[in-house]
């Protein structure tokens, strides 16, 4: 079964938690945000939001969606 979110990012760097999450997507949609952007409900299997404080340290589990 693959992956579809990845608590042990929170507290890594953006560039940390993207390289765990492409060794086993790598072709996914990677998207960086600050932390309480605003972002649409839709559920997309191809994309995984990345939220970042101002340090670009990882403060939610990034997901699938």
């Amino acid at each position: 079964m693959s992956t579809t979110n990845w608590p042990d990012c929170v507290g890594k760097t953006w560039q940390e938690a993207e390289a765990i999450i492409r060794k086993e997507y790598p072709s996914i949609s990677v998207s960086f945000l600050a932390d309480g952007s605003m972002v649409t409900m839709d559920y997309r299997s191809e994309r995984v939001r990345i939220f970042t404080d101002e340090e670009g340290k990882v403060v939610q589990v990034p997901m699938i969606g």
